[in-house]
């Protein structure tokens, strides 16, 4: 009876439907890039559930100033589809591994132009419920001065405490090494002089001279 009743319960288990719960994806919150040069943008999620061999990964594109994003990679059935019509057109190679929960992107030969918003997508059947994640891109022609000139001062002001650090801490052994020989010296002298007092203080007893009988 009980060998029955279990075998009925896995038949029962087998026949619900898992339930889906929220997957959450991570991206960074802005980039920034010079023009010319490559650039990895990274998504990953996490799930509560095993990584599906049916997980996906989709990533579109918004520009500046657009309200229509487009579709520019997507990843399914465990190959990787790349928009060759858009403004990626062989720029956008897949890096991620999807094993690991990574469908990141890289983006080469950046342009001024791609400046915008990239939205990553992903899904972890049963666990298909999620906020797509987006990261800003900063394309620039040369390095901000603004970011250059602020990290400069950081660490100017980082080393310069450091070298002061290190001037108060020995000039504190200086002094402390002073008084200590200051007090050394000042006692030797005080008891070399007050021996030389005794010594003068004390003089011999009168000689007394007596008649001879």
């Amino acid at each position: 009876m009980l060998t029955f009743l279990a075998l009925a319960s896995v038949v029962l288990l087998g026949i619900v439907p898992q339930q889906s719960q929220a997957i959450v994806i991570y991206t960074g919150w802005e980039r920034h890039a010079l023009v010319g040069s490559d650039i990895r943008l990274s998504c990953s999620f996490f799930s509560w559930r095993w990584t599906s061999e049916d997980v996906t990964f989709s990533w579109t594109y918004r520009p500046d100033g657009s309200r229509d994003s487009i579709s520019i990679f997507h990843y399914t059935g465990g190959a990787p589809y790349v928009d060759n019509k858009g403004p990626f057109r062989d720029r956008v190679e897949f890096v991620g591994n999807p094993a690991r929960r990574d469908g990141s992107i890289l983006i080469k030969n950046l342009e001024f132009s791609d400046n915008g918003t990239f939205t990553c997508d992903a899904k972890n059947p049963p666990d298909i419920v999620g906020r797509p994640s987006s990261v800003r891109l900063l394309v620039f022609e040369k390095v901000p001065i603004q970011a250059g000139v602020i990290t400069g001062a950081i660490i100017g002001v980082v080393l310069g405490l450091l070298v002061l650090i290190v001037v108060i801490y020995y000039l504190m052994r200086f002094l402390v090494a002073r008084r200590v020989f200051s007090l050394s010296v000042s006692k030797h002298g005080k008891k070399k002089k007050e021996g030389s007092q005794q010594r003068q203080l004390w003089t011999p007893p009168p000689l007394t001279c007596y008649p001879l009988p």
